[in-house]
């Protein structure tokens, strides 16, 4: 079993193609840190690789509002506090990264897109051992469905773990 693991995503909205990142890591790490990327708005720049994912309507919950929802998630899958970090990210700044991460971190990826491609290339350059999750398999739910889903209305609880919902109604003062 690995010590120590990451995970690491934007989480506008943690949906349930998120939480199978998180159990995928936690099922082979005594400990997992969940790296928020996006933490300051001020930061955001473009990506070649995913040009939506700096766009505020790409982004609408602070950071202290998806660290609840990675915490919510975490404890919806029994995952206990005592294993899980919540940390903040900034994916685009690689030099800020030993702030925020330990060292002997194994970082976990899932490749669905030229993004993946961009992030697995800048934890190698930065030295990290890198893991693929799921190689091969089709992503099957993004937060830009769920965003999509709450906009019209439709029924998006189903997109999410539980906690994520709780934690959505309250963030959108949505009626259960």
């Amino acid at each position: 079993m690995i010590a120590r693991g990451m995970v690491h995503g934007r989480f506008q909205p943690f949906h349930n193609g998120h939480l199978e990142y998180l159990k995928g890591a936690a099922r082979r790490c005594e400990e997992v840190f969940v790296g928020i990327t996006n933490p300051d708005p001020a930061h955001v720049v473009p990506e070649e690789a995913d040009p939506l994912r700096h766009l505020p309507e790409s982004n609408p919950y602070t950071y202290v509002e998806r660290m609840l929802m990675v915490k919510a998630a975490a404890g919806d899958a029994g995952i206990g506090a005592e294993r899980l970090h919540v940390v903040p990210f900034p994916v685009n700044e690689p030099e800020l990264w030993p702030v925020y991460v330990p060292d002997g971190v194994v970082q976990f990826i899932r490749l669905f897109s030229d993004w993946g491609g961009t992030k697995l290339e800048r934890l190698r350059e930065a030295g990290y051992e890198v893991v693929v999750l799921d190689e091969g398999s089709a992503k099957e739910v993004s937060g830009a469905d769920v965003r999509a889903a709450m906009r019209a209305g439709e029924r998006w609880e189903r997109l999410v773990p539980p906690g994520v919902a709780a934690v959505l109604r309250e963030i959108e003062r949505i009626p259960v």
